[in-house]
């Protein structure tokens, strides 16, 4: 349970993010909790809530908003994902979004940039980076300057996994070597972008142009941490479609539940000009940069205060 500095720490850091959006022209949105469908994704399991089930993510909702013509949109909200428990994951956490027209992911990564010294000095008045967290870290210690390097996976993992990319898609143990190999060596010091993902590994996101082979996809790393996931968006209904088909012959041979086809989402797609959007896990972002060692303790109340 955070304490009163804490909880101090942690209002400073929301106020920080909202006014850095704000000031920027973003609108604020807010999105359903509880849904009948949500987006079909064979790696996470949601939690069933009455016959539907808690969001794992606003984007579908932010998304349908942004067809409907909202240029530039931000969220602050509660997601859920049943079974995620560890020292950087919960089964409930907030996560930030934040989406863009006429975007691709080069302009999120310059948001990350500029988003993260603006909330490392808005939480530095009140006293983060000598905060509650001790010797376990502090904002003080990261090197938020601008440019931060660009990694792409690839490259990434003829530097850092034993088995090459390709092994490790053909051998179906891409998620391991990342996790065991590649995550834990990436934004020290400063943050990373570990970018360009197989299309594979990017249901949601464009096909690069003229490499297909490629997602326009990244994930933000700091101290070996991943902290955000953001793409350029795919826009065409039918391939979103065909991939989401995919996704659910997956989760269906798993034995897992899903709330079938996202038709409303799909139809508003066929609206949808190019664009960008992005999820950080703002709790992590706490916990980094207030020096809390696990995530259980950067929340007011974590699993085991009950």
């Amino acid at each position: 349970m955070l304490d009163r500095q804490g909880l101090h720490l942690r209002a400073a850091l929301f106020a920080s993010i909202r006014d850095f959006f704000s000031s920027r022209g973003f609108l604020e949105v807010d999105t359903p909790l509880r849904q009948p469908v949500i987006i079909p994704e064979s790696n996470i399991v949601p939690l069933a809530a009455e016959g539907q089930y808690l969001q794992t993510s606003p984007e579908l909702c932010m998304k349908r908003i942004l067809a409907a013509g909202c240029d530039k949109i931000f969220q602050l909200c509660p997601c859920f994902r049943k079974g995620e428990r560890g020292r950087y994951h919960l089964e409930e956490f907030t996560m930030l979004e934040w989406y863009r027209l006429h975007a691709d992911y080069r302009h999120l990564m310059d948001d990350c940039e500029f988003l993260l010294a603006e909330v490392a000095f808005g939480m530095a008045k009140d006293g983060a980076g000598t905060g509650p967290g001790g010797e376990d870290g502090g904002g003080g210690r990261f090197d938020l300057a601008r440019p931060w390097p660009r990694l792409s996976v690839d490259d990434a993992f003829r530097r850092y996994s034993p088995l090459s990319l390709e092994r490790s898609m053909a051998d179906d143990c891409f998620e391991e070597m990342l996790v065991e190999h590649v995550e834990p060596k990436l934004g020290f010091v400063k943050p990373l972008f570990l970018y360009d993902y197989p299309v594979e590994m990017a249901s949601l996101a464009r096909k690069k142009p003229g490499d297909p082979n490629w997602a326009e996809r990244f994930e933000l790393y700091l101290h070996g941490v991943e902290l955000a996931n953001g793409y350029s968006e795919l826009t065409d209904a039918g391939e979103q479609r065909q991939r989401f088909a995919r996704e659910l012959t997956r989760i269906e041979a798993m034995g897992g539940s899903h709330g079938g086809m996202p038709e409303r989402f799909l139809a508003d797609l066929e609206r949808l000009p190019a664009a960008a959007g992005i999820a950080l896990g703002v709790d992590r972002l706490f916990m980094l940069l207030a020096g809390y060692g696990e995530i259980g303790r950067a929340v007011p109340f974590g699993p085991d205060d009950f």
